[in-house]
């Protein structure tokens, strides 16, 4: 298989785990690994999108990342926003993904948020994705 198909197949079944991957316990507190969302992103004029908010990790083999999707009414039409490399040190850092939603356009008011902190562990030729924290939150899409 040709790099390219295999790294297209990595993402494409990564994106279909982070679909499945269990929610973390509500008492994020007592946990060693966390993504926290901020309770407002931000919408331009131009229709980009920026969220933020924090993580935490540790024992990380692989690059990990922290992706975010967003969702207005149909939470079943999700649009990724954007992806920040992580640091996995066992320290709180901001994470901030900015993006521009291809299919679906996102307008200031209420969303849904989720953002994911995920491992591409090395596991031979092709990475495998390993799912560190995840959290899902209801924000508000400010214009600006």
């Amino acid at each position: 298989m040709p790099v390219r198909s295999a790294a297209l197949a990595t993402a494409a079944g990564a994106a279909l785990l982070l679909l499945a991957a269990p929610a973390a316990p509500a008492d994020a507190g007592l946990l060693t690994e966390s993504v926290t969302v901020d309770p407002v992103g931000r919408v331009a004029a131009d229709g980009s999108v920026t969220l933020s908010g924090t993580y935490r990790c540790t024992g990380a083999s692989g690059p990990v990342y922290v992706s975010s999707t967003a969702s207005q009414g149909d939470s079943s039409v999700r649009a990724g926003i954007g992806g920040t490399r992580a640091t996995c040190d066992g320290l709180e850092h901001p994470w901030v993904n900015t993006g521009t939603p291809d299919a679906v356009v996102l307008k200031p008011g209420a969303a849904h948020v989720e953002a994911t902190l995920m491992e591409l562990r090395p596991t031979g030729i092709v990475p495998l994705p390993s799912f560190h924290a995840r959290r899902g939150q209801d924000v508000t899409l400010a214009a600006g």
